[in-house]
């Protein structure tokens, strides 16, 4: 009986899937091997630490056993956290640079009780700097993509036309580009949710949908990049 060809546009399967983000992070990361190969370690030696003083193998074989096996669980947990960040670092060095770069950070990265497009809400024609605004419990956070010296003026106007229409929500700064003090795309998620909490859900929502309704036209400009998909390129 004949196989059945396989389908190219078939999804790959969990564990190729793997293998593909750890090969792409080695490949861009070169110290995430030893994180991973700690993080699954560490808690395997654990677990046999504790099977050994607590769990006499002779006389408490289940318990001996349980223990080892919580100490491999456990190691395959933190080497699918570990995997997950360093992939996601990796991914996001990928695209870091290029413009909307932030825009797929505001789109990916993003925990609950954010809301944010992918779009921005200025950009400058000539150096295609842009500036992308955030709503949640921190208030409106406005992220200038490209140098401060180039992004201030844009960020700062966008400010006067936000507390225009909210005079009583506090606006917050972040910058991503090439200056020393500028958050690296993978730490953007991170440090807005740094921001002290001044707004709740209901408020989050209201606030979103009031500063919607100022409708700027913007230049467009690639949307938000999915780093996972961002090919590699190849060595001439």
């Amino acid at each position: 009986m004949a196989r059945k060809p396989k389908d190219p546009n078939k999804e790959p399967g969990r564990i190729k899937q793997m293998w593909q983000v750890l090969q792409m992070t080695r490949r861009y990361d070169s110290l995430a091997v030893w994180y991973l190969a700690l993080a699954f370690l560490l808690p395997v030696l654990v677990g046999l630490a504790l099977a050994f003083l607590f769990a006499n193998p002779t006389d408490q074989i289940i318990g001996f056993v349980l223990f080892i096996v919580a100490g491999l669980l456990g190691g395959v947990l933190a080497f699918l956290i570990v995997l997950g960040r360093r992939a996601e670092k990796a991914a996001y060095s990928q695209i870091a640079g290029q413009p909307g770069a932030v825009g797929a950070v505001l789109k990916s990265s993003l925990r609950r009780g954010w809301t944010a497009s992918e779009m921005p809400v200025a950009v400058s024609p000539k150096t295609q700097d842009a500036v992308y605004r955030a709503v949640g419990k921190g208030g409106i956070v406005l992220i200038g993509e490209g140098p401060r010296s180039r992004t201030q003026r844009m960020l700062d106007d966008e400010r006067r036309s936000v507390t225009r229409m909210l005079p009583n929500v506090p606006v917050n700064f972040l910058y991503v580009g090439p200056d020393e003090d500028s958050v690296p795309l993978h730490r953007v998620a991170n440090r807005m949710n740094k921001f002290k909490t001044v707004l709740r859900k209901a408020e989050i929502l209201a606030v979103s949908n009031r500063l919607n309704s100022l409708g700027k036209n913007q230049l467009p400009i690639p949307k938000g990049i999915d780093p996972f998909k961002v090919r590699s390129s190849r060595p001439r």
